[in-house]
């Protein structure tokens, strides 16, 4: 079987990763398309992944606007050369509206009720596969599925984090340490949003720092105190890191739900909600959403009260496992069988 898969986020390459090997493993033919989007390609290139690079869509509305028709027209070329048998992808639109002129099977996946790509993917995708607890009803095409787009690499079926790690973070055994996530609000579900402000995000930072180590992973340029960036710890162990950090807090929502998954205590500082977000929260307790940063401010020191903070979370986390399923296993069963399996 011939697959090609499109990535056009960091999180992404995350998502299909072990599909990637999985499915070249089983002797299937396996085709990675992506797009230069903030790490994406230095990722592709620290997993061995080879890959076609397409255009990046740009920043602006604008940008993205003009830009969409030339990057479907050079999917369009990619996929009519490769002939696949099945697309894949995350709200990926270029890879539906390639699929749908050219008669391919095109299963999209989509986690993120707040995407303006619904509209444009959703018509010529020939499934949409969602988590069970996402808030919209999209219509026939809709699958819904009892897992996080997490857990397709943070499943313990697929991670084992490595303390080595923390070496190499410059984190000593038993120090503790914090992750904070700022986010460039460049996203086209970004438009209108709003997390912390740029005093919320020094002071933040300061709080923590009385506790313990800060490690700052910032889209665009850091508050200007803060001591460490993640651009010095390899974009592969970061998730290592989530795992050993005592907490994490940000306005990234990937980065808050793979926290969550984890057993991290997760701090999320963001206006913008969703179905998986809020069942990480009400369900299971993993998550806690902060529309304002005062609200955040007032958590932090609720948690760092609770001396079994950690525990206490990995108690929570082992709950919520037992209802979830291994998202990569199940899309290995979409792409090999004719019929879905749930």
């Amino acid at each position: 079987m011939k697959i090609l898969i499109d990535l056009n986020h960091p999180a992404h390459i995350h998502i299909f990763k072990n599909i990637i090997k999985q499915c070249r493993q089983r002797g299937h033919d396996v085709l990675v398309t992506a797009s230069s989007k903030d790490i994406l390609l230095n990722l592709l290139d620290d997993y061995a992944v080879d890959y076609v690079k397409l255009s990046c869509y740009g920043k602006t509305m604008r940008q993205k606007i003009c830009n969409m028709m030339k990057i479907d027209f050079q999917m369009f070329k990619i996929v009519k050369k490769y002939n696949p048998d099945v697309l894949i992808g995350v709200a990926s639109f270029r890879a539906a509206h390639s699929a749908f002129l050219l008669r391919k099977k095109c299963f999209i996946f989509d986690d993120t009720e707040n995407r303006k790509e619904i509209m444009l993917y959703y018509t010529f995708a020939t499934k949409v596969f969602t988590p069970s607890c996402f808030d919209l009803e999209l219509g026939k095409k809709q699958f819904r599925y009892n897992s996080y787009h997490e857990l397709a690499y943070l499943h313990p079926d697929n991670f084992r984090p490595d303390p080595e790690s923390l070496k190499k973070a410059g984190i000593s055994e038993n120090e503790k340490f914090f992750i904070v996530r700022f986010v460039s609000w460049e996203a086209n579900h970004d438009i209108g949003q709003r997390g912390f402000s740029q005093e919320g995000k020094k002071e933040v930072i300061r709080k923590l720092e009385k506790h313990g180590k800060v490690i700052v992973s910032c889209e665009g340029e850091p508050p200007h105190d803060s001591k460490n960036i993640d651009l010095l710890i390899p974009a592969d162990k970061m998730h290592d890191l989530l795992y050993y950090a005592a907490m994490y807090v940000g306005e990234g929502a990937s980065m808050a739900s793979e926290a969550a998954v984890l057993g991290t205590p997760s701090l999320y500082v963001n206006t913008i909600t969703a179905g998986t977000l809020r069942e990480q929260e009400d369900k299971y307790g993993l998550l806690c959403s902060c529309r304002n940063e005062n609200k955040v401010f007032s958590k932090i020191d609720e948690f760092l009260e609770i001396t079994d903070l950690k525990p206490k979370w990995r108690e929570k986390r082992d709950l919520m496992l037992k209802d979830k399923k291994d998202l990569s296993a199940f899309i290995q069963t979409v792409l090999e069988a004719d019929k879905i399996i749930v």
